[in-house]
């Protein structure tokens, strides 16, 4: 028991960057979900939301500002979206979020993160523009709601699949892309567009698992000193 304890003691000075994120998270979800009045929350979120409008008039704003709140509920505790919320903040954020932080230091982390947010955003944007020129979605996904964590929890979690032992690293990656598919809707043979930013999140921290896995290896083969031959 003491083991879980001391880590829990030390978890804000091993990984401050995580936790003080996590912090403002848990400041935020109140804040906007029940201090702000309904239209102020609406008014909130809707500009946050990175959908289609919002990145073609402030893109900036709309991306920093969508990775300040979560989308899923952290009080229902009895849905299905809250086991979603423990995938995301907790192991995604909470867990692999704060492995890399101590492994790489704030500012890798963060780039990790935030960089998986970003880059699965704009290339959803390009799958809904797409969808929208061939009739796999409807207009109204312009002015979609799309704001939260997801994306960048996503790839942190598809990363951290190089904190798991060899064996477990196959599961682990099922249940990443398992996760993302669970909850999808589907029109016809496209699914809705989160599924598709969740995917491609996964696959950008898979992709850059296997770069530095890559690295690691080579890296180890090179400071092995060669044999020599008699």
């Amino acid at each position: 028991m003491r083991g879980p304890l001391r880590a829990v003691r030390e978890y804000p000075r091993r990984a401050p960057l995580t936790f003080g994120y996590v912090c403002l998270l848990l400041v935020g979800y109140p804040w906007v979900y029940y201090g702000l009045s309904d239209d102020r929350s609406t008014t909130l979120l809707g500009y946050v939301s990175t959908n289609l409008d919002n990145l073609r008039d402030h893109p900036v704003t709309a991306m920093l500002g969508s990775v300040l709140f979560i989308q899923t509920t952290l009080s229902d505790v009895a849905s299905l979206e809250f086991v979603g919320s423990l995938i995301t903040v907790g192991l995604g954020i909470c867990g692999f979020l704060a492995w890399a932080e101590r492994r790489w230091g704030k500012a890798r982390a963060a780039a990790v993160f935030l960089g998986g947010h970003v880059v699965a955003t704009l290339l959803t944007a390009v799958v809904i523009t797409v969808g929208l020129r061939n009739g796999w979605y409807p207009e109204a996904v312009r002015q979609a709601s799309d704001y939260g964590i997801s994306y960048g929890a996503q790839t942190v979690l598809a990363l951290g699949t190089l904190a798991l032992p060899r064996w477990g690293r196959l599961h682990w990656a099922v249940f990443v892309l398992g996760w993302a598919l669970g909850g999808a809707e589907w029109d016809g043979s496209v699914p809705d567009f989160a599924t598709v930013g969740h995917l491609i999140a996964a696959v950008l921290g898979f992709a850059l698992a296997a770069v530095l896995a890559f690295r690691r290896s080579r890296d180890q083969v090179a400071a092995t000193p060669s044999e020599q031959v008699h």
